[in-house]
């Protein structure tokens, strides 16, 4: 068993399963084959073929998307700030190397361009081959692909370019360990046009109560007034349950969005719509609790 960060993977009796030991819990997906695995310099990443899940890429250990329910993660990440912003034409994405997320910012006309910077170019390369459709968008020409380090691009961005900047990271370690701290955030914060919105997943709130509220208190540091995490299913995460954290910069409150243009969108979504979006902002009791200031 190999674990990172108290999450491993094991495989037997054509089972796949992620064991998640904080939370002394774990989630399986039953495999047909495994179709690919490579060590890049910056993380192993395995590809399998599943067989009710369909393609499932696992990176050092860690259930990463599958095609059954990345819809969950993809939409949540992304429309609930895109709607609740009144203007996003200018938006970056930080991670998101599977592509999913970027395909779901660009189904908003609205949008000019999208900036996404992965560290590592074999995960894109390999989800245009293993998981085409969340690929689709990638010739869209409002889209830049960037293979290069986001802490650092950030860093150099220039001030108040972006409307809403959308951190699609994995856990916090390894390569993704600088964007959960107040320095990352300070230059998102520059970054960001006044009413900007800064979106980053924010583990399972079962799980990781801890880590929340530490962003929280980064993210308000930083300077970030409103801040809000939006809890949402995602079966092949430990615990099946995850979030996305926005935070905004200037005055302006995260409870409010284009409801009627929520609901009259353009794209078909399989989660999302306005009623999904009101209940995420209904934060279970002991989670609006632990994020009282």
């Amino acid at each position: 068993m190999r674990l990172l960060n108290h999450r491993g993977q094991i495989m037997s009796n054509n089972w796949v399963t992620e064991q998640y030991l904080p939370s002394g819990s774990a989630i399986g997906l039953r495999i047909h084959s495994r179709l690919h695995a490579e060590t890049t310099p910056y993380q192993t990443i395995e590809i399998y073929d599943t067989t009710d899940w369909g393609h499932l890429m696992i990176i050092d250990g860690c259930m990463m998307v599958s095609d059954r329910d990345n819809f969950f993660y993809h939409e949540m990440m992304t429309h609930p700030a895109l709607f609740t912003h009144p203007s996003p034409h200018n938006v970056a994405i930080i991670g998101g190397g599977d592509c999913g997320t970027l395909r779901e910012v660009l189904r908003h006309p609205e949008i000019h361009q999208v900036v996404q910077i992965e560290i590592d170019e074999r995960v894109t390369r390999l989800a245009e081959e293993y998981f085409p459709t969340l690929c689709e968008a990638n010739t869209d020409p409002r889209a830049k692909l960037l293979f290069t380090d986001g802490i650092a691009w950030m860093r150099e961005a220039e001030p108040a370019s972006l409307d809403v900047i959308i951190v699609d990271s994995t856990d916090p370690v390894g390569p993704a360990e600088g964007l959960f701290n107040e320095s990352f955030y300070r230059s998102c914060y520059a970054a960001l046009s006044p009413g900007g919105i800064l979106v980053q997943q924010s583990e399972s709130p079962l799980a990781h109560v801890e880590l929340i509220q530490t962003m929280h208190a980064a993210m308000r540091q930083a300077g970030f007034g409103a801040r809000v995490t939006l809890p949402f299913p995602q079966p092949c995460y430990p615990t099946g349950w995850w979030s996305c954290t926005l935070a905004r910069k200037g005055d302006a409150g995260l409870t409010q969005f284009r409801e009627d243009e929520a609901a009259m969108r353009t794209f078909a979504t399989q989660y999302y719509n306005p009623a999904i979006h009101h209940a995420a902002l209904c934060q279970p009791e002991f989670l609006r609790l632990a994020l009282q200031d």
